[in-house]
């Protein structure tokens, strides 16, 4: 089972159907990629912020521990446990930028897929969300609600 939470951008469009591309789902859980090589697993989720950050704080702390005369095999266990750490904590990571962004938790799906989480979260959510009316109203003559009439039709409501 994967389990995503979904947020919404602070700034988001009052029609139901355009606030619903705009969502993101993040995926809770280990990141093989993250783990492996931490730089191209931030830059893969769109957090190049923290690829800079971590180029930079592992540089840095690989510095100080060789002129702390640490063993290099240390130094190498300590880099992977760290990496392994960040392949957990990527997720936490992610809803921490997209929170510092001002984006809003709008809650927490379970399913098999992706697919099958936002199905189960747009059924129970969209029902909820407000339906944007046109301010054209319907008529025999425009069916559409288009002003102007017919959506394709350049002259008006045909007669």
């Amino acid at each position: 089972m994967a389990t995503y939470t979904v947020h919404e951008p602070p700034v988001s469009d009052s029609d139901r159907v355009d606030r619903a591309v705009e969502l993101a789902f993040v995926k809770d859980g280990f990141s093989w990629l993250t783990a492996i090589f931490p730089p191209l697993g931030f830059l893969a989720h769109g957090l190049w912020l923290m690829a800079i950050a971590y180029l930079a704080g592992a540089g840095l702390l690989g510095y100080v521990l060789a002129q702390a005369k640490v063993d290099p095999d240390w130094i190498g266990l300590i880099m992977l446990m760290i990496n392994i750490y960040l392949g957990f904590e990527i997720s936490t990571l992610r809803r921490w930028m997209l929170d510092q962004k001002g984006w809003r938790m709008l809650g927490v799906v379970n399913g098999r897929s992706i697919e099958e989480c936002e199905r189960r979260f747009f059924e129970s959510w969209l029902p909820d969300q407000p339906v944007i009316q046109s301010d054209t109203p319907k008529t025999p003559g425009n069916p559409s609600g288009t002003p102007g009439g017919l959506r394709f039709w350049p002259f008006g409501a045909r007669a």
